[in-house]
C-alpha cells in the first residue's frame, strides 16, 4: 500500500508528466498521496436537477439535463466568445465559453445528452452560464461519485490547462478506483475505540465521496484528529527527551548581586505574576536540566524585569548571559535600562549592535573571552560568527517570532553544553497556537498588568474628521503629554494608497508650527545616530510629536507619551496594532490610541479595527488575529501566514479536537515513553514517516 501510495502522480491515469509538473507546482502534488490528502474547501449538492423553465438569478449554482443543440461565435478580439444553445424540454439556456473555445468544441457534441453546472446569469434578456461544467450523463453515472459533490481549490494557471476542480475531482474518483489501494489504519485501537474514530479508509473515502453531511463531519473529524494527535505526539515526545538527556549548567545560587538588585535597586513592587514567573525560571536554573522557556506577557507586563533578574541569577553563578533584541531600537532600550537599574552592582554590561564602532567591538569581544562581561544586550550582532563567550550560560530572546528559527539556533551553538533558553514574547499567543508551535516548551504567562494603570481608550477616525483629531492632540500637549504618530510608509507609493511619513509630516508641521511646536522623526532610512538624536529629543520632553513608522513598534518606554495616532491604520495587522498602541499607557495619565483610516475599509479591516476598539487584552486580540490571519508553519522556519503542514485542521477553529489529541498523547506517553510496546509499534512508524525529514527546530525554541 505504502509502495502504491508513493507511486510518482504522473503515472495516475489522466495525467502524465505535463500534469504531473503543474499539479506540483501550484498545489504541491507530487504522488497518490498528496492527491488523496488534497481535500476540498466545500461541497455543492447535486442531488437536485433543475428545468430551465425554473431558473432565476437568485440561484447560486444550478444543475441541468438536456442537449446541445447548436455552438456559434459572437464578438471579436477580446470579446471574442463561444456560444452553444443547451435545451431540455422546458426551454433553452446558453452556454458561453471565453476561454478554450478550440477544447469545448473537439469535446462536446451536438444532440448528445449533458448534465450542465454553473450559476445562471440573465444577458439580453436570455439566461446564460458562464464556463459551465460539462458532463456526459452516460460518464456520470460510470465514475465514482456522490451526492454532495466535493469541490477542490485550483489556481488560474491549473484552470487554464484544464485542470479545474472537476478534473481534480476525476483524478480523485480514477485513484480510488484502483483495486490495490489499501489504508492500513495509522491509530492504534486504544486510541480510535474510545473515541468511536471512524476508519482511516471510510475517511478519506468520505471526505471525497460524502453522501451525507453527517459523512463529512465524521471524516473531517477523524482526520483533523490524527492530524493534530501526531504533532503533538511528537513535540512531546522531544520535549520528554530534552528533558532527561538535555543536561543544563546548574546555577544553585540566588546570591549577592539578585539580592542587593531586590533589596535596594528594584524600581516597584513584583505583580504576583512576576513573582510566580521568577520561581518557574529559578527552579529551571537550578535543576540542572537546560530550560527552553517561552514567557508570555501583554505589552507593559514587565518582562524585562523577569529577564533581569533571571540574568542576575546566572551573573550570580558566575556564567555570562546575552539578551537578544529585534532592531536597535529596542537593543538600547534594553541596555540602558538595565544599566540604570543595576546601579552600584558590580555587574558589567556591554551593548553589541551593527552600529558599534570596529574600537568598542573589539573590547566587547576581548571582555566576552575573558569573563569581564557578565550580560551582553545587542541584536542579530550577537550571533556572528566572531562573537565568543569564555561561559555562556543563559540567552535570552525578546519578541522572538522577528528572528529567523535558524538565526536562534546559532546563538544556541555558541557552546558545547546549551546554554539556558528564555523567549520571550508580548505578542500572547493563543493557547491552540501555543500548545502547537510550542507545545515541547515549557510556558510562563504574566496575566497581570502593574498597578495604577488605566485602559487605554482606542477610537477611530476617518480623513474627513482629521482637524478634529488635531484639535485633540493640541489639547492634549497643552496639558503636557507628548504624541506618537505612526505612518506604514516612509515615501508616497505608486501601488498602495496609504498615507505616507514624508507627506504626513509636511501637514503636521503646517497644523503644529515651530517654534511652539517641536516634531522629532523616527525612521529606518535614518542613520542609528540620527534615530537616537530623534528619539532622546523626544525622550527628554523636548519635542511633543514623534512622527515615526513602524521601527518604534518595540523598544520606546516614554511614560509622558499619553497618544498613540496610526496613519492608515487598516495596513496594519492585529498584533502590530497592539504593540503600537502598547507605547502609551505607559504612566498614570489616561491614554489613548487614535486609528485614522480611509472611508472606505474591507470587511476584514473593519473587523481588525473593530477588535482593537473593543479590547486592549492581548489574548483575545491574538485569538482574533489566529482566526483572521491563519497561522504559520509549525516546526519549520517560517512564522507567519498559511504555510502549515495542516492539511485539514484550523488551529484558529479546532481548539477543542487539539486538547483531545493533546491529552491522548500525553496519556500514552506517560505510559509508554519509547513507544516500545507492540499495540504502539503503527505509532512509531507513523512518527517515523512523518517527521523524518525534518529537523525539528523545537528543540532550539
Amino acid at each position: 500500500m505504502s509502495e502504491l501510495l508513493d507511486s510518482e502522480i504522473k503515472f495516475l491515469p489522466g495525467v502524465g508528466p505535463k500534469r504531473a509538473e503543474l499539479l506540483e507546482a501550484e498545489a504541491g502534488i507530487s504522488t497518490f498521496r498528496d492527491l488523496i490528502y488534497y481535500f476540498p474547501y466545500k461541497y455543492v449538492d447535486k442531488t437536485r436537477f433543475y428545468k430551465v423553465n425554473e431558473l432565476d438569478t437568485d440561484m447560486q449554482y444550478v444543475q441541468v439535463r438536456g442537449k446541445i443543440r447548436r455552438f456559434s461565435t459572437e464578438g471579436g478580439g477580446s470579446a471574442r466568445r463561444l456560444t452553444a444553445d443547451f435545451y431540455d424540454e422546458t426551454g433553452m439556456v446558453r452556454l458561453v465559453w471565453f476561454k478554450g473555445q478550440k477544447w469545448v468544441l473537439n469535446a462536446y457534441k451536438t444532440e448528445k445528452e449533458y448534465i450542465i453546472f454553473g450559476k445562471p446569469t440573465l444577458f439580453s434578456g436570455a439566461f446564460n452560464i458562464v464556463h459551465p461544467e460539462v458532463e456526459e450523463v452516460e460518464k456520470r453515472a460510470a465514475r465514482v461519485s456522490s451526492s454532495l459533490e466535493a469541490q477542490y481549490s485550483t489556481t488560474e494557471k491549473m484552470k487554464d490547462h484544464f485542470l479545474h476542480s472537476k478534473a481534480i475531482a476525476k483524478l480523485m474518483a480514477s485513484l480510488f478506483s484502483m483495486p490495490a489501494l489499501k489504508f492500513p489504519e495509522t491509530l492504534p485501537s486504544s486510541v480510535s475505540g474510545p473515541m468511536k474514530l471512524m476508519s482511516l479508509s471510510d475517511a478519506l473515502f468520505r471526505i471525497h465521496f460524502p453522501d451525507s453531511n453527517t459523512d463529512i463531519e465524521n471524516a473531517r473529524f477523524r482526520l483533523k484528529f490524527e492530524e493534530l494527535f501526531y504533532i503533538q505526539l511528537n513535540l512531546l515526545r522531544y520535549k520528554g527527551n530534552r528533558t532527561k538527556k538535555t543536561r543544563g549548567f546548574l546555577f544553585p545560587v540566588v546570591g549577592e548581586k539578585l539580592n542587593s538588585f531586590y533589596a535596594r535597586n528594584l524600581p516597584f513592587a513584583l505583580t504576583e505574576a512576576q513573582k510566580r514567573v521568577v520561581r518557574e525560571i529559578r527552579a529551571d536554573l537550578g535543576s540542572g536540566h537546560q530550560m527552553n522557556r517561552l514567557l508570555q506577557g501583554d505589552v507593559g507586563s514587565g518582562k524585562t524585569m523577569v529577564a533581569l533578574m533571571s540574568m542576575l541569577i546566572g551573573a550570580d553563578n558566575g556564567y555570562q548571559c546575552c539578551l537578544m533584541a529585534p532592531t536597535e531600537v529596542l537593543a538600547i532600550q534594553h541596555h540602558n535600562s538595565i544599566e540604570r537599574f543595576i546601579e552600584g552592582i558590580d555587574v558589567r554590561v556591554a551593548l553589541l549592535t551593527g552600529s558599534t564602532k570596529r574600537s568598542e567591538r573589539k573590547r566587547i569581544e576581548t571582555g566576552l573571552l575573558d569573563g569581564s562581561i557578565d550580560i551582553l544586550v545587542g541584536t542579530h550582532a550577537l550571533i556572528e560568527e566572531n562573537v565568543k563567550y569564555r561561559n555562556l550560560g543563559l540567552v535570552i530572546i525578546d519578541e522572538q517570532h522577528r528572528f529567523g528559527v535558524a538565526q536562534r539556533a546559532r546563538l544556541w551553538q555558541k557552546n558545547d553544553c546549551p546554554p539556558h533558553v528564555l523567549v520571550m514574547t508580548a505578542t500572547p499567543i493563543p493557547r491552540t497556537l501555543a500548545m502547537t508551535l510550542y507545545g515541547d516548551l515549557d510556558v510562563s504567562v504574566i496575566d497581570e498588568m502593574p498597578p495604577g494603570r488605566k485602559a487605554i481608550k482606542t477610537m477611530t477616525f476617518t480623513d474627513a474628521e482629521r482637524e478634529k483629531v488635531f484639535g485633540f492632540m493640541r489639547r492634549q500637549i497643552e496639558d503636557g503629554r507628548q504624541i506618537y504618530v505612526v505612518y506604514p510608509l516612509i515615501s508616497e507609493s505608486e501601488t498602495l494608497d496609504y498615507k505616507d511619513l514624508e507627506d504626513g509630516l509636511e501637514s503636521m508641521a503646517r497644523a503644529f508650527p515651530p517654534p511652539q511646536y517641536c516634531i522629532s522623526v523616527v525612521h529606518g532610512r535614518m542613520t542609528s545616530r540620527d534615530k537616537e538624536i530623534s528619539m532622546d529629543l523626544f525622550r527628554r520632553g523636548q519635542a511633543q510629536i514623534m512622527v515615526a513608522t513602524t521601527v518604534i513598534e518595540v523598544g520606546l518606554d516614554i511614560p509622558n507619551a499619553s497618544v498613540m495616532v496610526i496613519e492608515s491604520a487598516e495596513r496594519f495587522g492585529l498584533s502590530q496594532m497592539h504593540q503600537l498602541r502598547g507605547r502609551v499607557g505607559r504612566g498614570a495619565d489616561q491614554s489613548y490610541c487614535i486609528l485614522m483610516t480611509s472611508h472606505k475599509l474591507s470587511a476584514e479591516a473593519t473587523e481588525r479595527i473593530n477588535t482593537m476598539i473593543a479590547t486592549n487584552d492581548g489574548f483575545e486580540i491574538a485569538e482574533a488575529d489566529l482566526r483572521m490571519r491563519g497561522p504559520g508553519d509549525l516546526e519549520g522556519t517560517q512564522q507567519s501566514g498559511m504555510a502549515f503542514d495542516l492539511r485539514i485542521a484550523d488551529l484558529g477553529k479546532d481548539g477543542q479536537i487539539l486538547n483531545l489529541a493533546r491529552s491522548r498523547a500525553e496519556e500514552i506517553l506517560a505510559g509508554d515513553p519509547e513507544l516500545t510496546l507492540a499495540e504502539n509499534q503503527v505509532l512509531r512508524a507513523n512518527l517515523r514517516r512523518l517527521f523524518a525529514r525534518k529537523y525539528s527546530w523545537s528543540e532550539i525554541s
